[in-house]
């Protein structure tokens, strides 16, 4: 079975520099798993890196797809598998490096996909009725016929509480009996999993001074040039952290200062979801940022770790 690395771990801790060290030393090709950076011309908000910083590593599954698009888990397992062998085809080692825990968990459980339907007029009845009733209202309802995916899935999550009621509503079968027979699916790869932690008030104040930065960098201007061209809040990726706070700005609907304290308000907020979604995954090997006492020591425990589970 062919090895493939990966990293995960909460925004802002470091996931991309290390992918991008970790291909440079292991002779690897780094394949995304953030849902935001699929997007073209979205760049500054999702921390994309830039050729500069990829040190001429080659990227995958970055600027795919075009913001007015809808971008599914089911897509983005399917591209990475296709990608994964075009990395392996060259003898090099395939990278996976993000912090989407659900495009994680489709790869390396083998979820399989293929037995759910999408239904646009479905999911915009019940767009609707959450713009009228509320989240929590179709959180409840899915409470009462999966409460094992209600369990998993936060209020504020729409799509993923619209994308449950729609597995049931077809299959009749809750999605999370659906994840549960295919996680009996052996892996296509043997999955190496690095994670990165590190102490929550160190992250946090990381997450604040990256805002700051994506801010310098001009994260206004850039949601403003993604207006002028049509995409709006109507569209999934612009309802994505960096820039749903951003449009409310330009719409008048707030300060500035505001939108700054709401994006790091909700960075912190989904960071920690990602680290209890993360902990819930098997075989992680997780690197404690607080006992390194610089990047080049992380990499190197990296490298060690990673290249005595390939010569096995």
């Amino acid at each position: 079975m062919e090895n493939v690395l990966v990293i995960l771990g909460p925004t802002a801790s470091g996931k991309t520099r290390l992918a991008i060290e970790l291909a440079k030393r292991l002779n690897g090709e780094v394949i995304s798993a953030d849902s935001m950076q699929v997007y073209k011309y979205m760049d500054i908000g999702t921390a994309k890196p830039d050729e500069k910083e990829r040190e001429g590593i080659k990227h995958y599954l970055i600027d795919e797809v075009d913001p007015s698009e809808e971008f599914s888990v089911a897509r983005y397992q399917k591209l990475a598998y296709q990608y994964i062998d075009e990395v392996l085809s060259k003898g090099k080692l395939p990278i996976v490096a993000g912090g989407t825990g659900l495009y994680i968990n489709s790869l390396i459980y083998n979820i399989n996909f293929t037995e759910t339907v999408s239904d646009w007029e479905f999911r915009e009845r019940l767009k609707a009725e959450a713009e009228e009733k509320g989240n929590a209202f179709l959180h409840e309802r899915l409470k009462k016929i999966d409460p094992k995916a209600a369990a998993k899935i936060h209020v504020n999550d729409l799509k993923r509480i619209i994308r449950a009621l729609e597995v049931y509503e077809y299959t009749r079968k809750p999605i999370s009996h659906h994840q549960e027979v295919s996680r009996k699916n052996p892996p296509k790869y043997r999955f190496i999993i690095l994670g990165l932690t590190m102490d929550r008030e160190r992250l946090y104040d990381r997450i604040n001074k990256r805002v700051d930065l994506m801010i310098q960098k001009g994260l206004v201007q850039e949601v403003k040039s993604l207006v002028e061209r049509g995409f709006d809040t109507k569209y999934t990726s612009m309802q994505g952290l960096g820039y749903k706070e951003i449009i409310s700005y330009l719409k008048g609907e707030m300060s500035l200062d505001d939108a700054i304290y709401i994006l790091k308000r909700d960075t912190r907020r989904y960071a920690k979801r990602q680290i209890t979604w993360f902990k819930r995954i098997e075989g992680v090997y997780w690197l404690d940022l607080d006992r390194f006492k610089d990047a080049d020591e992380l990499t190197d425990a990296a490298v060690t770790y990673v290249k005595s589970l390939l010569v096995c």
